[in-house]
């Protein structure tokens, strides 16, 4: 899901950029230092996860906790997602710099939608749970495929989102494990994401 440089047109790049620019900036805006901790935390695991590759249908994948991010981060999710792949671009080669951007943006508006589905009342913990989780790798996936649609790739990618659908799910399950474990064990971390 990491789109490597030369892969878009520069300008969708640069767009891409300053729209995450932007969006690290508003979104970490009155950042309080007893916050730093949780998100550095997170920020590292994120990071972690991304080193521990499976195979998926002959491609190798790996875990993006967006999802998780998005529950226990709320709009500080963003700006850790973009911590941790500028650490993915650098250190792991995922990604290229000139496309960081479009990375940022496409698994940041994952964590952050993950965190709207969390936010939605009425629903049970563990459909939540899941649904932020599922959401969280599926939107990244399906907005890449749109980028390669708009760049005159065609709609094949398209059908390469179904492989990503199978590690939403299991990202997803994911997700419903950890938040099961932070309410029995630790229901605080719950609580102070949605403070």
């Amino acid at each position: 899901m990491h789109i490597a440089d030369g892969v878009l047109p520069t300008n969708l790049c640069l767009a891409a950029a300053g729209l995450s620019g932007v969006a690290v900036y508003a979104l970490s805006r009155g950042m309080r230092s007893e916050e730093a901790p949780r998100i550095g935390l997170l920020a590292a695991a994120a990071f972690l996860a991304s080193v521990i590759h499976f195979p998926v249908a002959g491609v190798s994948m790996h875990f993006g906790l967006y999802g998780l991010l998005g529950v226990l981060l709320g709009r500080r999710s963003f700006p850790v997602v973009a911590a941790a792949l500028v650490l993915q671009t650098l250190l792991l080669q995922h990604g290229g710099i000139v496309s960081i951007g479009v990375n940022t943006l496409n698994m940041g508006v994952g964590a952050l939608a993950a965190w709207g589905v969390w936010s939605i009342d009425g629903l049970p913990l563990r459909v939540r749970s899941f649904a932020a989780g599922f959401v969280g790798a599926m939107l990244p996936a399906v907005m890449m495929a749109a980028e390669f649609y708009v760049a005159d790739y065609g709609k094949g990618f398209f059908a390469i989102t179904a492989l990503y659908a199978v590690v939403a799910v299991a990202e997803g399950a994911l997700t419903t494990v950890l938040v099961d474990c932070f309410k029995r064990l630790k229901p605080e971390v719950l609580a102070a994401a949605a403070a």
